[in-house]
């Protein structure tokens, strides 16, 4: 590792490149979750972890902003994002060695003394190439970086890895009350409307009731090993879910023929 940085690689794809209109992104997303009527059931869940999408803020990032207002309550020296890789192939699990993480709002400093900790206990690897242009862990940091000043991160890139695996860094990860978890991904891709809700609902039915076997009745999600391995690790927590919210693509676009499915959702 030569550069200190993890260079922000999406900034101006996925989401804006200048902090005043990531700032004004947020900040409509927040005027229309105010006129959302929570219910007095679930306005203080403080979650431990989140389900968030990673496409570009225009198409999913106010499904993953609601997941963040909640997040928003936990107290957390650090918030590791987990996400698959999309552009390299590797075995297993890869963390971010570097010092910060760049952002258009300038740098997040990365806890690195905790993830070389966590690298000794799980064999977490350094894959360059995983990083340099991932962005279903960056898309996340400059919602983590707006709702949460101080606090430290860890990005860490899954590619050819077992739900058990990762369910076992995770495990780990929420039993320090110290942690956040973050899991990356979109739902099914490219399918009519129709057809992706199909897929789409089994993946919304397994993190509603814990159900590892739900997944098989048609989810596509591109980080479903991060989700299956979330739900392990929180039923042996104890933890219970909550669905915050689902659409489409077609919300943003009118495009009905091929769409992308997104949810988020919190884990307390």
């Amino acid at each position: 590792m030569n550069d200190p940085i993890r260079k922000a690689a999406v900034a101006g794809q996925f989401y804006p490149a200048s902090c005043r209109d990531i700032s004004d992104s947020i900040a409509r997303f927040n005027d229309i979750f105010q006129k959302i009527d929570i219910p007095d059931s679930i306005s203080d869940i403080v979650p431990r972890a989140i389900i968030v999408p990673h496409a570009g803020y225009i198409y999913s990032g106010f499904t993953a902003n609601i997941a963040y207002r909640f997040l928003e309550k936990a107290k957390a020296k650090r918030i590791i994002v987990i996400g698959p890789s999309h552009h390299h192939y590797f075995k297993g699990i890869s963390g971010s060695y570097y010092e910060n993480y760049e952002t258009p709002c300038g740098n997040i400093p990365i806890d690195s003394a905790y993830l070389f900790a966590l690298a000794k206990e799980f064999n977490i690897s350094f894959e360059t190439e995983a990083h340099q242009k991932e962005h279903s862990t960056e898309v996340q940091m400059p919602f983590i970086q707006h709702y949460f000043k101080d606090t430290k991160v860890i990005e860490l890139i899954y590619s050819d890895m077992s739900v058990k695996n990762l369910a076992n860094i995770i495990f780990a990860l929420l039993k320090n009350k110290d942690n956040l978890v973050v899991i990356s991904s979109d739902l099914s891709h490219f399918h009519t409307l129709e057809i992706a809700k199909q897929h789409d609902y089994s993946c919304l039915k397994a993190v509603e009731g814990l159900d590892i076997e739900k997944f098989k009745e048609g989810c596509e999600a591109c980080g479903l090993i991060g989700i299956q391995a979330l739900i392990l690790a929180s039923k042996k927590l104890h933890l219970s879910t909550k669905l915050l919210d689902y659409r489409t693509s077609a919300d943003a676009s009118g495009d009905k023929s091929s769409v992308v499915g997104y949810m988020s959702a919190m884990f307390y």
